[in-house]
């Protein structure tokens, strides 16, 4: 975003802070948690501060390495590189350390799916499973340093592989299950995936999404690298009748090849830098961008997370809501609370199917004592009511948790007073793919917590707040309502994001250029008179749509590639529910002109969404388009997207004087204040 709109977003959104930072309840941890908390001693931060490096070292120190490394950090910006010469494999650390100090019958997932079948997998079998996946992928030509596409349910299955991969040495790219065959595609030609491990299926309120078919859409786009495709038979078995799509050379199924192989697979001793993962997540100029995760820094930043941030135990059941097709269940399903040996729920499906007291039902039978979830997720509840979660025994809960975007206090207060029974301390969560661990959070035994805010940078993490022009806001001056500017961080932490997959220069330009020296995470912020940090959201033209990030580019890029669109420019605006959903104001081609609120017209914006839905995914399809004769424009072209905003969220109009047709804002506004009145 341009540095006019983004200063024109955090003055949109110093309102918003305003209204928080007027907040004045504060919830303490009880003392009865304090007593068996992980961590509880303040003194803490200041040590971490004086010595970040000495900090991490021990938590890697907790890890088991195959061979210790030379060098703790090597710091050239932007470029990190953490237990340099260390050797160490993620499985092993995962599961093989469980087993071998004699946990192997502890449970690892209980795994539940939408029709209602439960399954549960020790940390022995789990072992197992995974073992006979990594002979199968090398049975299928799969070798160290390969990338593998992953696109399947949200189930142990899909855990069972980014596992495999990571004890044979192969990268992982997980693809979110609702995502598009176009987008499947990208993803998988950008960084050359060798293989593709899907699914015939998966279960959604009460419905079947067909992977199978959906991978085979993508095949037939384009994916010249992928040798074989593996199918695991969720919805049916080999000798059903449900059809998984086409079947040729190019695919062998699960049940076929997996099963049969040997349960010892060695784990291959991985460089502490050599990869573990690339994550897409969306940028702003519409395709996506490959995040880069290694093995040795990423795997000490959410072992440690985890542990201090869930106080996580042995006797927990650890539920986190996320798909692993996000960062999210990356590190806060598999990774961080697998190295913990962690005991968790896995769920398939939605959460009203069959009826909307599902999630509660879950943590009922069960016993989910640690809760971890998104605040979308907790406004819908709000709208379906209470009396689902009330007729539910949710006692067995002893901590919340929320991720993905700032939670507003309101929800925050209803998941404290009616899911944690005014009992649970909440850890309301900040970070980024590209941060790979948790940045900002509470620690539940050691901070008090506050409605909408985030708290504390995690100890051995370096918050600072920036001006526009790249100027350090001064903290110490004496304001009661604190201090605003743009979230940055300094100094490397080792979760960080080892760059963007093919693309070192856009690492650069997209995260260091802007303020050098600095890391810039795209948020505005504002840091009270406690210390405490409240996330305003992001500063650039990326929504943030029920948690998830999505580019406005990509978005105007799938609009027009409909044939009748000419030009299109979409923004966020607010939502109850989403936090941010996708408006879109579009311009038709003269040959498909269209009266604005005639049936046609009606029928057009229904085509349109749908386009972007099959170009793009459900999650960026708009909730409103608007058409239009034109679009609010400088005189040298360029889209005016802060207006647009103004308009979609009924602010008053900035200035238009730069417009070359100022008579178009006023146009779009009657058509918007029209549609919603």
């Amino acid at each position: 975003a341009s540095g006019d709109a983004r200063a024109a977003k955090l003055s949109s959104m110093a309102d918003t802070i305003d209204t928080l930072l007027h907040e004045d309840r504060v919830f303490p941890p009880s003392p009865e948690f304090v007593a068996k908390a992980n961590i509880s001693d303040p003194a803490i931060y200041e040590s971490a501060a004086a010595d970040p490096v000495g900090f991490w070292r021990g938590w890697a120190e907790q890890l088991d390495w195959f061979k210790p490394w030379d060098v703790i950090v090597e710091w050239e910006l932007p470029y990190a590189k953490w237990f340099v010469g260390g050797q160490i494999n993620a499985c092993y650390n995962c599961v093989d350390r469980h087993v071998a100090r004699g946990n192997g019958d502890r449970v690892a997932f209980i795994a539940e799916g939408e029709p209602g079948d439960v399954r549960h997998f020790t940390y022995g079998q789990v072992k197992d499973e995974v073992s006979r996946l990594g002979n199968a992928l090398k049975s299928l030509g799969v070798a160290k340093g390969d990338r593998v596409a992953i696109y399947m349910p949200m189930g142990p299955e899909l855990a069972f592989a980014m596992l495999a991969c990571a004890r044979i040495g192969a990268v992982h790219s997980v693809v979110f299950g609702g995502f598009s065959a176009e987008s499947l595609a990208e993803r998988i030609n950008d960084q050359s995936a060798k293989l593709l491990i899907t699914a015939d299926g998966s279960w959604r309120g009460g419905k079947v999404i067909e992977l199978k078919r959906i991978a085979d859409e993508a095949m037939g786009i384009g994916c010249p690298s992928i040798e074989r495709v593996l199918v695991y038979e969720r919805i049916g078995d080999s000798s059903s009748e449900f059809d998984r799509g086409s079947v040729n050379d190019r695919d062998v199924f699960w049940s076929q090849v997996v099963p049969h192989q040997p349960s010892d697979c060695p784990c291959e001793p991985m460089e502490s830098e050599d990869l573990l993962f690339i994550l897409y997540t969306s940028g702003s100029t519409g395709k996506p961008k490959g995040i880069m995760h290694t093995t040795g820094g990423y795997l000490t930043g959410v072992y440690a997370t985890t542990q201090w941030v869930f106080d996580i135990k042995p006797d927990d059941v650890y539920w986190c809501t996320a798909d692993c097709g996000w960062v999210t269940g990356h590190s806060y399903v598999v990774y961080g609370p697998m190295a913990n040996g962690a005991t968790q729920v896995l769920y398939e499906g939605s959460p009203a199917a069959p009826g909307k007291d599902r999630f509660w039902r879950i943590i009922e039978r069960h016993g989910v004592t640690i809760l971890y979830t998104a605040p979308t997720a907790i406004r819908t509840f709000m709208q379906w009511g209470e009396s689902y979660p009330s007729g539910c025994d949710l006692s067995s809960l002893r901590l919340l948790g929320s991720v993905g975007e700032p939670i507003n206090p309101e929800a925050w207060m209803w998941y404290h007073r009616v899911i944690g029974g005014e009992r649970c301390p909440i850890v309301d969560t900040w970070w980024q793919t590209e941060t790979g661990a948790i940045m900002i959070t509470p620690l539940p035994g050691l901070v008090a917590t506050k409605p909408g805010s985030a708290t504390k940078a995690f100890p051995g993490v370096q918050t600072l707040l920036l001006s526009e022009s790249g100027e350090l806001v001064d903290l110490s001056k004496d304001d009661r309502e604190g201090h605003g500017g743009i979230l940055a961080l300094r100094a490397p932490w080792p979760s960080m994001l080892r760059g963007i997959w093919g693309d070192p220069e856009r690492f650069h330009s997209t995260y260091w250029a802007k303020f050098p020296g600095y890391y810039f995470p795209g948020d505005g912020c504002k840091i009270d008179a406690d210390g405490d940090h409240w996330l305003l959201g992001r500063v650039d033209d990326i929504m943030l749509v029920s948690g998830h990030n999505i580019s406005t580019m990509e978005v105007e890029s799938a609009l027009v590639d409909h044939p009748a669109v000419a030009e299109a420019a979409v923004i966020g605006r607010e939502h109850d529910v989403k936090g941010q959903c996708v408006a879109a104001f579009v311009i038709l081609r003269g040959d498909h002109a269209i009266v604005p609120g005639s049936d046609e017209a009606d029928q057009m914006i229904a085509e349109l969404k749908s386009h972007v839905a099959g170009k793009i995914g459900a999650l960026a399809r708009p909730e409103d388009i608007f058409l239009s004769a034109d679009l609010p424009k400088t005189r040298s072209g360029k889209i005016m997207r802060r207006l647009l905003r103004d308009i979609a969220e009924g602010r008053a109009l900035g200035d238009v004087t730069t417009l070359a047709d100022p008579n178009v804002v006023q146009n779009l506004r009657s058509q918007y204040e029209e549609k919603e009145g």
